[in-house]
């Protein structure tokens, strides 16, 4: 029987930096998810959260004279302040990879996967990226350097370690991608990750000497050693619905919708669903995979200084018009550019002179004319002549395109925009009133049935437009043209 229950998650971000634009991109993108499902009737667990351990955190904090406890704190608070900032649903859990269950978790998911055999201890010698915490291969390196810090040199590191046989699992994640053709989103995407396993899996690296980086958790059995940080993170998915210790909220959730950076590819949907195969845990049950956050067609980067603050970003557009760029003018799969020329540009056409616009001149004509119609005790649309509308859209985000979505929310919003165009009912008022009447209670059931389109994306406008037609209320300016 299939579950009515829904669980979906962002990656975790490093604790290390305030949070940056492309990672408000993949939370807007959960939430709208999440919201979705809501609507629909489902039960939905909702996942973020911050990754707390490693080189780079550790270093950092030493930095700045800190304790790498007092780093992840400062920097766990900033992301908990984006999701207020953004209007991320209120249920949203927020896990830190420092919580104490989630690290007795990492210790039982290590045992585990040692019970089967996958975790051996020999020296190594490599180079390393701290940016990334990950061990390069040659093939890995462009121009010497890896492939997404070309501005920093990778590290030579020799050391024993503990591996994880990633080798092993080139077979089973094969088949694995052969029972589930949508297993990642877009294709290109599972395309990239299918020819990666088929070129052959090399062991990885999962612990460093406790010696050199004290800043981990404890390898079970070994004081020598900490986990390496991304074998501890990625148990945060499991972790954070009550495994090992509580079965059945696990076995409740799981398993997981994924939402990923295309840097992450690597790590969700290979290196983590081997690691889930080898603790005897099903795979997750997909990975969504969104492109970067360009600036100008450039990398944003903070020595070419073009880096764009989400709270900035926010505090001068409102939430809703940051949240309406992420999900209809950046595209769900690949690089979306940003540039405030670009957003005062969307801003203007299809949130002040289009949707804003459009809901001052219905909610005018209605309160002026005493016109109003019954709506639904929540928030379900009205289904008359909406039923083409509501499929298009579902099978949208379905498909994770929300800005197809939100395309045809505009659809519509145009469409009632040309009937006022065409009708003309605040001219036909005076000499047909009846008439004029009944095609504004036309537009209100359009507006309503527009508002309860829009709560996945743009929940705090939504909810303004379907109180003022509930109300029969003349709301204020949803979004003022910038000049």
């Amino acid at each position: 029987m299939k579950k009515n229950t829904f669980y979906i998650t962002t990656t975790l971000p490093y604790a290390n930096a305030d949070p940056h634009i492309g990672f408000a991109l993949e939370l807007a993108q959960a939430d709208a998810l999440a919201r979705f499902e809501t609507l629909r009737g489902k039960e939905v667990f909702f996942n973020t959260g911050t990754d707390e351990h490693g080189v780079k955190i550790y270093e950092k904090a030493r930095e700045a004279g800190r304790t790498a406890q007092e780093h992840v704190d400062i920097y766990a608070e900033r992301f908990k302040e984006l999701i207020v900032v953004l209007g991320v649903m209120p249920e949203v859990h927020f896990i830190r990879t420092t919580d104490p269950g989630h690290k007795k978790a990492a210790q039982v998911f290590w045992r585990k996967c040692k019970a089967n055999g996958d975790i051996y201890k020999k020296k190594y010698q490599g180079l390393y990226c701290v940016s990334d915490e990950i061990f390069l291969m040659d093939k890995d390196l462009v121009n010497g350097k890896c492939p997404h810090h070309q501005e920093q040199e990778p590290v030579m590191i020799e050391e024993e370690n503990y591996f994880f046989a990633f080798s092993k699992y080139q077979k089973p994640l094969l088949e694995l991608y052969e029972k589930h053709p949508d297993f990642v989103v877009p294709e290109s995407r599972f395309n990239e990750i299918k020819k990666f396993v088929e070129r052959g899996l090399e062991d990885f690296s999962i612990s460093r000497l406790k010696a050199k980086m004290p800043w981990g958790v404890p390898v079970p059995e070994d004081d020598l050693h900490v986990m390496y940080v991304w074998f501890d993170a990625l148990v945060n998915y499991i972790s954070t619905i009550g495994w090992p210790d509580d079965t059945g909220t696990f076995e409740k959730w799981w398993p997981v919708v994924q939402i990923a950076g295309k840097d992450n590819l690597g790590h969700q949907a290979a290196r983590w669903q081997a690691m889930l195969l080898s603790a005897g845990l099903p795979p997750s049950k997909q990975i969504i995979i969104h492109g970067f956050i360009t600036s100008g067609g450039e990398k944003m980067s903070k020595s070419v200084g073009n880096v764009v603050s989400p709270f900035d970003l926010i505090e001068k557009y409102g939430t809703d018009a940051v949240r309406y760029y992420f999900l209809r003018e950046i595209s769900p799969f690949e690089d979306g550019d940003y540039t405030e020329e670009k957003f005062i540009e969307a801003y203007n056409a299809n949130l002040a002179n289009g949707l804003g616009n459009l809901v001052s001149r219905i909610m005018k004509m209605a309160t002026s004319y005493g016109v109003s119609i019954k709506t639904p005790d929540g928030e379900q649309l009205i289904k008359t002549d909406f039923k083409n509308v509501e499929s298009a859209m579902t099978q949208a985000i379905e498909g994770y395109r929300f800005n197809e979505a939100m395309d045809v929310i505009w659809s519509e919003i145009k469409n009632l925009d040309s009937f006022i165009q065409k009708h003309e009912p605040f001219k036909k008022i005076k000499i047909a009133p009846d008439e004029a009447k009944k095609d504004v209670e036309g537009l209100l059931k359009g507006l309503w049935n527009i508002g309860v389109s829009l709560l996945p994306f743009m929940p705090e406008t939504a909810r303004t437009v379907l109180t003022a037609v509930r109300g029969n209320i003349m709301p204020p300016p949803l979004f003022k043209r910038i000049e």
